[in-house]
């Protein structure tokens, strides 16, 4: 009969083998995360009225720096925070990695913001970061008409109305 005794360290050492192979395994990822908004101001940055968009599509690339080829591409969801969280498989530290705005879910507020389209992130482990996130800037897609609340969103900051961007016409 096996006392307790015995098996007790026999399933300890196994957990830590175990543990070793997971971790091991989930840092070979980096994952790049950042935030989809819907600029509801028109405001060209976000607001205490911005609203953030559940099921934006965004798109990792990285191209090589000396030919600009693509090298590693992957697509991604925002969750109902208007978060989105990609993992990337290996090292990209040779490379230019930027995430782009794809699609939004929201028809009346689709129109990708001129400078808020795509965010530049570093992808590697060599550069002094133990943490495995990397966060990219947030990404906005305008709103077609602000709301009315903008003009004192924006008057409270310090802003003027005319400080939205018009309204394109397409």
């Amino acid at each position: 009969m096996v006392k307790s005794s015995q098996v007790l360290p026999l399933l300890a050492n196994a957990f830590c083998f175990l543990s070793l192979f997971g971790s091991s395994y989930a840092e070979d990822y980096i994952y790049v995360q950042g935030k989809v908004y819907c600029d509801t101001c028109r405001a060209a940055f976000e607001t205490e009225l911005t609203e953030y968009i559940n099921g934006a599509k965004v798109k990792l690339e990285c191209h090589d720096r000396e030919s600009g080829h693509l090298t590693y591409s992957i697509e991604g969801l925002t969750d109902s925070t208007g978060s989105y969280k990609i993992p990337v498989q290996g090292d990209h530290e040779e490379e230019i990695c930027e995430v782009h705005l794809v699609k939004s879910p929201l028809p009346d507020c689709s129109e990708i913001l001129k400078g808020g389209a795509s965010a530049r992130v570093l992808i590697t482990a060599n550069n002094g970061i133990t943490d495995t996130a990397r966060y990219a800037n947030s990404l906005g897609f305008l709103r077609k008409e602000a709301l009315s609340s903008c003009t004192d969103a924006l008057k409270a900051i310090g802003l003027p109305p005319e400080a939205m961007i018009p309204v394109s016409k397409n």
